[in-house]
């Protein structure tokens, strides 16, 4: 009985079955290039949040804050960037004479819900392509496998006698197609599941301080209209 050798048993299958396998082979590098990538990104968007969070309630003058956000080195992402685009576009409002508080606010928070869009849309980014490859790649596997046995069976098919002994390889060699499906949609399918759990938290945080800081400048535009009233 000879040994089961995964290299052997692939380089035994047939070519159909070995660009099947080759494929998945860069789906599955494919699919960790994104794991790893969006794993960072998001580690990077909470500890963001946090920081920021941080500085922001510690009830600093938002003018410093914002001032300190725009000159630095970074582009502002996240709770950062909903801050900056709503926080200019009130001042910028702001220098309009005899501007109502309520047009002051809704300007603000269109630019905030424009910001908020932005920044959700780039949590998105590689989810999509993520549960593509879960779904997908068992049928790829699938179709190498059922290909693979199709030829098996036909190769043996002017035999008189078939014995389990001759079927087996050409089964076994076909089933590596699904095993190598699965190996690239499982981790994919976790971390999808794992990221989408993350983005929907920092999407609440997002909203909820959309909310907050709008009532804050709601405040801000009653108080700079009460003289003129």
């Amino acid at each position: 009985m000879t040994e089961l050798s995964l290299v052997q048993l692939v380089l035994n299958a047939s070519l159909l079955v070995q660009m099947v396998l080759v494929l998945l082979l860069l789906i599955s590098i494919y699919s960790w290039t994104l794991i790893l990538y969006k794993s960072r990104f998001l580690k990077k968007a909470h500890r963001t949040a946090d920081d920021f969070e941080n500085s922001f309630w510690k009830g600093k003058d938002l003018n410093v804050l914002y001032n300190r956000l725009c000159s630095a080195d970074d582009e502002p992402t996240g709770m950062e960037s909903i801050f900056t685009s709503g926080y200019m576009e009130f001042v910028r409002q702001r220098k309009q004479p005899n501007i109502p508080p309520t047009i002051l606010l809704e300007s603000s928070q269109r630019a905030m819900r424009v910001a908020l869009q932005r920044e959700l849309d780039e949590l998105d980014t590689h989810l999509a392509a993520l549960a593509t490859i879960g779904s997908v790649s068992p049928y790829i596997g699938l179709f190498g496998t059922v290909w693979g046995i199709m030829t098996s069976f036909h190769a043996l098919g002017g035999l008189q006698q078939v014995t389990l002994a001759m079927v087996a390889p050409g089964i076994s060699e076909a089933l590596i197609a699904t095993a190598m499906g699965l190996f690239a949609a499982i981790p994919a399918v976790m971390a999808y599941n794992q990221y989408i759990d993350k983005v929907d938290r920092l999407t609440t945080r997002y909203e909820t301080f959309l909310e907050e800081f709008a009532g804050i400048l709601q405040r801000q535009a009653y108080i700079t209209s009460t003289p003129e009233n």
